[in-house]
């Protein structure tokens, strides 16, 4: 069973940067496709970014394309998201997903394994 533990998270300015990982217990983390969700106070939860195990494929939702990125290292088995020009309305616990899948896209039903997640506050 994969356990996924986050982090990077905090308070950052409107305009600012943060980076977030993912560190991945499953030392053939590659098998995997992972996703960041995030979910802000009183809203479910929405779908961020995905990435293919390969590391091929990535997708995003409109809300955040062209300002994160997701990348990931099979060998040290992380998985990061770097946000940029963060908005308020980005605030939110940000959790990371993986699904033994070569693709699991934005469907968060299709993640069997979850963070415990990490939280980012953006100020305006």
């Amino acid at each position: 069973q994969v356990q996924l533990v986050e982090s990077g998270g905090g308070l950052v300015q409107a305009g600012g940067s943060l980076r977030l990982s993912c560190a991945a217990s499953e030392l053939t983390f590659s098998r995997y496709a992972t996703g960041w969700f995030r979910q802000a106070p009183g809203k479910e939860r929405e779908f961020v970014a995905a990435i293919s195990r390969s590391a091929l494929s990535t997708y995003y939702a409109d809300s955040v394309k062209g300002r994160f990125t997701i990348s990931r290292d099979n060998a040290k088995n992380t998985v990061h998201l770097q946000m940029n020009s963060l908005k308020p309305e980005d605030t939110a616990v940000y959790y990371c997903a993986a699904a033994e899948e070569s693709w699991a896209g934005s469907d968060y039903r299709v993640y069997d394994y979850w963070g415990q997640g990490t939280q980012v506050t953006v100020s305006s």
